[in-house]
């Protein structure tokens, strides 16, 4: 008779083990939070074991949510580094492709934002709540704009830095 290793390819999970979580991410829910619970500073909702943007109900509990705590500690998951000759003659146009993509993706996620934009000696480097988020900015730049794009996952710190730069 054959074990259960030799027919599926894989142990099963043995559920009274700890495992050592892979990335440690100190603004992640440790537990579910009680419902409703609303964010004290941006107002967003959290129902349905998500954060949503809904009405505030009545009676609900006040938190701060990840992305105003890491705001509040400038703390960002994402750096988004966009520069080049392209983007100087161009910055009003990519800034408005940047902001209307973080509108679009905030109103889906409450947590991914845009934290700063600062600029530097080749273009401006945008900061994000999210890695997901700095990941898409990177690539609306590259699908709209084509130019080089490259990511460096730092998975010891859960970052995500994005380079992306276009010559004329």
């Amino acid at each position: 008779m054959k074990s259960q290793t030799d027919r599926t390819g894989f142990l099963p999970v043995r559920r009274d083990q700890l495992r050592k979580e892979r990335v440690h991410d100190t603004y992640k829910l440790q537990h579910k939070l009680a419902e409703p619970t609303v964010c004290m500073e941006c107002g967003a909702v959290y129902h349905a074991g998500r954060w949503q943007w809904s009405a505030r109900p009545a009676g609900a509990k006040e938190v701060v949510c990840a992305a105003c705590q890491r705001a509040r500690d400038r703390f960002p998951a994402g750096f988004v580094e966009v520069g080049g000759s392209f983007f100087a003659e161009h910055k009003a146009e990519l800034m408005n492709l940047l902001r209307r993509h973080e509108e679009k993706e905030k109103a889906e996620h409450p947590l991914a934002r845009i934290m700063a934009v600062a600029d530097t000696p080749d273009g401006v480097l945008v900061t994000t709540t999210d890695l997901h988020l700095a990941r898409d900015l990177g690539e609306a730049l590259h699908h709209a704009y084509q130019g080089d794009l490259e990511f460096h996952y730092n998975e010891a710190e859960n970052l995500l830095r994005v380079h992306w730069r276009r010559q004329l």
